[in-house]
């Protein structure tokens, strides 16, 4: 059985029990809003327009958590594209051989 979420000091923001920062009732994690305003600098309507299961409150709730957290979470998101670009060097070849092989199979 899991364990339940884990209070914290910040509103809308609980921790899995692996320590992954989500919004409360949500199955989103704090990294990806931190993202989407690192990626595409978006403010928060625009976090909202474009989550709409997402309350202002809970977007700026999860900004202050990433500003507050900043340096362990810019570590993870760097890990995190670490291994993205490891999986896709891993699988590359394997995509582009199964595409020959499917363009082999075309009458």
């Amino acid at each position: 059985m899991a364990s339940p979420m884990q209070a914290t000091a910040y509103p809308h923001i609980e921790l899995t029990p692996e320590g992954t920062p989500v919004i409360s009732g949500t199955t989103t994690k704090v990294i990806e809003v931190a993202l989407d305003r690192l990626a595409y600098h978006w403010d928060a309507d625009e976090i909202r327009r474009q989550h709409p299961h997402l309350s202002l409150a809970q977007i700026h709730s999860a900004l202050a958590y990433y500003y507050d957290h900043q340096e362990a979470m810019d570590q993870q998101i760097a890990k995190d594209l670490r291994d993205a670009g490891d999986i896709e060097a891993r699988i590359g070849p394997l995509a582009d051989s199964l595409r020959l092989k499917l363009r082999s199979r075309q009458p």
